[in-house]
């Protein structure tokens, strides 16, 4: 069989060329080419796609719900939005050894009964797979293997098992022998997985491809990869801290905020059913710098603590550290500081962390973020049993946060007494707590109710 006919496209500007170009002659990109198969249709064929695609009103489709199975892992099924969708393409993104193939190994026991499953693996041999399904007590007996590169070959077993789930571990190893560039590169990913896509959509296959990082932390390969895709998924860590996180960075049949917490053991992935009492459990003493915020992950409330540490500058300009929380946010919070708080932190480094390595991006960890740098600085340590949420504006003030009830009855489960949060919440609560709840108007009042300031 000839080879198709390919052409190179610029991924910037779609400048196309017949030969690959270092640099874009219109847009001026470098390394921006790559190669793209040229389909030719014949009357025929555009005659037919044409009666197969005309208009009709919106109201004559029959709306249905997507169709679920269950993982068998709460977590997983969280971050989904219910389970796997039939016919769904899902991609899951991670940094080597972070435990991608361990968690859709386990999947694959988990879902036992309900139909074949298809592995197909270019990176492991057969018996290093089975060495790790041995471990993990992986015994699903339609768990079949196939250990290939080549995405034809691929396609054809799938056309003859026809599984209810396939894997491809990983999408950078697969290669199509229409494209000439080698394994791995952007053409060669972008056309593989529409060549799968096609596929699994039509025999409505649910499909999950595991695809590497880039040292950025985005998913390698061309960026439309994401766009073609159902769900994104990524499962982020350190890779020596056991805890793990799943997050949904999109989700055409449910939410982008949720995530799923697990702990990689000997056993494999388990699943971490209350986040908030593991990443608060290490707090024995009281030192200064250090206290608990709570923070909405999707529909979940997940307490945090978070530590600061001030010190005295040895150098002309203070040095500022950020580490699961946004640089630039961080330096917002300490000109308010310093303006409205009158604590001179000019002469000081400040460094924050949040515990258990998680990331917080949500501005109602704002009030907490100044309670634990004021703490630093004046040496002043904040109750244990305290919680403190609120958004802070730049005139110091402490703004109304949403969601307040779920987050102050996961503070009251967990055994905390006092809670500090903006006054206009504490206006609108409806329930009764065994809480002392505070509410606080700007940072001054709450420093001062901390017994900082």
């Amino acid at each position: 069989m000839a080879k198709a006919k390919t052409i190179f496209v610029c991924n910037e500007c779609g400048y196309e060329s017949p030969k690959w170009l270092g640099k874009c002659p219109a847009c001026n990109s470098w390394n921006t080419f790559f190669e793209q198969k040229i389909e030719k249709y014949t009357e025929t064929n555009k005659m037919e796609k044409k009666a197969n695609n005309t208009p009709k009103p919106l109201n004559s489709y029959i709306g249905q719900e997507a169709n679920r199975t269950s993982t068998g892992y709460a977590e997983l099924d969280r971050v989904l939005g219910g389970g796997l969708v039939k016919g769904s393409l899902v991609l899951l993104g991670g940094e080597p050894g972070i435990g991608k193939s361990t968690l859709i190994l386990q999947l694959c026991e988990k879902v036992q009964g309900e139909g074949k499953v298809l592995y197909v693996s270019g990176e492991e041999s057969a018996e290093q797979i089975k060495l790790r399904a041995d471990r993990l007590e992986v015994k699903n007996e339609d768990l079949l293997f196939l250990g290939e590169t080549d995405i034809d070959i691929v396609k054809d077993a799938i056309s003859e098992i026809n599984p209810k789930l396939v894997i491809i571990d990983s999408i950078q190893t697969m290669y199509s022998s229409e494209i000439t560039a080698a394994a791995g590169s952007v053409s060669q990913v972008r056309e593989i997985t529409s060549q799968i896509m096609r596929m699994c959509k039509a025999q409505e296959i649910t499909t999950i491809i595991i695809g590497h990082v880039t040292k950025d932390g985005t998913i390698a390969g061309p960026r439309v990869l994401e766009h073609m895709v159902d769900t994104v998924l990524y499962l982020e860590g350190e890779r020596y801290n056991t805890y793990r996180i799943l997050r949904a960075v999109k989700n055409r049949f449910g939410s982008t905020n949720e995530i799923g917490m697990f702990e990689m053991k000997q056993e494999g992935m388990c699943e971490v059913t209350n986040p908030s009492d593991i990443l608060i459990t290490e707090r024995d003493d009281n030192p200064s710098g250090s206290c608990v915020v709570a923070s909405m992950e999707g529909t979940r409330p997940i307490l945090v603590e978070i530590q600061a540490l001030t010190s005295q500058t040895v150098f002309g300009l203070p040095k500022r550290t950020a580490n699961g929380f946004d640089y630039n946010r961080l330096a917002v919070l300490i000109a308010v500081i310093e303006k409205r708080a009158n604590l001179n932190l000019g002469t000081q480094d400040v460094y924050l962390n949040v515990a258990g390595g998680m990331k917080l991006s949500e501005p109602a960890v704002d009030l907490g973020i100044i309670a634990t740098v004021a703490s630093a600085y004046k040496n002043v340590p904040i109750a244990k049993d305290v919680v403190i949420m609120g958004e802070v504006g730049l005139t110091g003030e402490v703004r109304r946060i949403n969601l307040i009830e779920k987050r102050l009855k996961e503070v009251e489960k967990l055994g905390f007494k006092k809670c500090i949060i903006p006054e206009n919440n504490k206006k609108g609560l409806k329930d009764a707590y065994k809480l002392d709840i505070i509410g606080v108007k700007n940072i001054g009042e709450a420093l001062r109710k901390l017994g900082i300031k």
